[in-house]
């Protein structure tokens, strides 16, 4: 990490002059200029005082967060056939999704196809059918949805999801907490 560097950027995000700078630390405008080009290495209690001037902390400063990525193309998606749902395959249209409240995926079954039980949970799920009809089977209650339609459940018993038409079903399923 390039702490001189950061510093700056933090000092002109501030739209504040060097000069201004060393006024609220009590530092001379040498002295900054001097740890802006990794030429000199402030003190961790310096480096506390120039972070409270410039509403920071050595937390914040020092945390490699990185920018959340807010569009995702076709290419950072991933595709699994399935299997276990009998003709289907499902995409992950979030990398890594399982690490946010929730995780959204594009399921498609083919003719007969069905996805595996899911056992009750909390929390909520929500789908949107593009394509094709599909029958939410939920605690011994069967509900056809078709193309343009949606459900929402908070699954309090066994559910799954089956195409019971003679052609590809599609739909958006959103969980939350992740799930898949």
């Amino acid at each position: 990490m390039n702490i001189g560097e950061k510093l700056r950027r933090l000092r002109l995000q501030r739209n504040l002059t060097q000069e201004e700078m060393a006024d609220r630390c009590e530092l001379s405008k040498g002295f900054i200029s001097q740890v802006e080009r990794d030429l000199a290495s402030p003190s961790i209690a310096t480096l506390t005082d120039m972070l409270e001037c410039l509403g920071s902390n050595l937390q914040e400063f020092f945390s490699e967060k990185v920018d959340e990525k807010p569009v995702y193309a076709q290419g950072d998606m991933f595709v699994k056939e399935d299997e276990e749902m009998l003709r289907g395959s499902i995409t992950w249209l979030i990398p890594s999704a399982q690490k946010n409240e929730m995780e959204p995926i594009l399921v498609e079954l083919g003719e007969g196809g069905q996805t595996q039980e899911m056992p009750p949970h909390e929390g909520e799920e929500f789908g949107y059918v593009l394509s094709g009809t599909v029958v939410l089977k939920i605690g011994g209650k069967s509900h056809k949805v078709r193309a343009g339609e949606s459900f929402c459940l908070h699954p309090n018993a066994p559910h799954a999801i089956e195409n019971v038409g003679k052609r590809s079903a599609k739909f958006l399923w959103v969980s939350t907490p992740p799930n898949f």
